[in-house]
């Protein structure tokens, strides 16, 4: 139990002293690069390769991705060359410290679903999409360690809608098995991403994003399948 809660505590430190990288360096790297650094930095140091499946395509304007732990963001920002826009909660920006790490970049702060908080959301993506950025979001709105993923919000919906975006589904495979904060736990091990086939969002299909939800979970499901020491 000691043992399994140093490595946990390793990781932690793993992580904090990558943000503090990413603050640090930010204003002598050009961007993304400073961010893409530190994802590194925290993927190596904590020992976790990644294995990718499937294609990223290189017009995807948005990713949705399911949620876990904390090193999903990490994982994604070094499996992609692109410069990513990562849809948060507004209260993430407010907290001490971290609250850098996502200002910094210009990320997006989502605030509680209402007309205001929309028009918001789908000005600031534009914005973003306009300076070559692809907007990321984890559409659970939350992290979710039971393997079921939670329904998907509408926001990601109405932004891919309003622009019809050129949407990719990315897959990450039992992550919080991998690090969990909330469990204090810490396994080094590859990890599974899957990028599954990108499409145009169509607003003429008003089911497409739970259909997008029920395949992700699919494809998430048939993985597990495979790998027996996450069960």
């Amino acid at each position: 139990m000691i043992f399994a809660r140093i490595k946990w505590l390793y990781a932690v430190i793993v992580i904090f002293t990558g943000m503090t990288l990413m603050i640090t360096t930010f204003y002598l790297f050009p961007k993304p690069y400073a961010v893409k650094f530190s994802a590194w930095f925290i993927r190596l140091l904590v020992f976790i390769p990644v294995r990718v499946k499937g294609t990223p395509d290189p017009d995807a304007q948005m990713f949705l991705l399911n949620h876990q732990s904390d090193i999903d963001i990490g994982i994604m920002e070094t499996i992609t060359d692109k410069d990513l826009a990562w849809v948060a909660k507004k209260e993430l920006f407010e907290v001490p410290f971290f609250g850098l790490v996502v200002r910094l970049p210009k990320d997006i702060a989502l605030e509680r679903e209402s007309k205001t908080a929309l028009v918001k959301l789908i000005k600031e993506c534009k914005d973003r999409l306009d300076r070559g950025r692809v907007i990321t979001i984890f559409p659970e709105g939350t992290r979710t360690e039971t393997g079921k993923m939670k329904p998907f919000k509408a926001g990601a919906k109405m932004v891919a809608d309003k622009y019809a975006l050129k949407v990719q589904p990315v897959v990450l495979i039992a992550t919080a098995w991998h690090f969990s904060n909330k469990r204090k736990v810490f396994h080094p091990g590859s990890v599974t991403a899957i990028y599954l086939d990108a499409f145009i969002a169509d607003k003429e299909n008003p089911q497409w994003l739970n259909e997008t939800h029920d395949r992700m979970q699919k494809v998430y499901d048939d993985e597990l399948a495979n790998h027996p020491r996450y069960r």
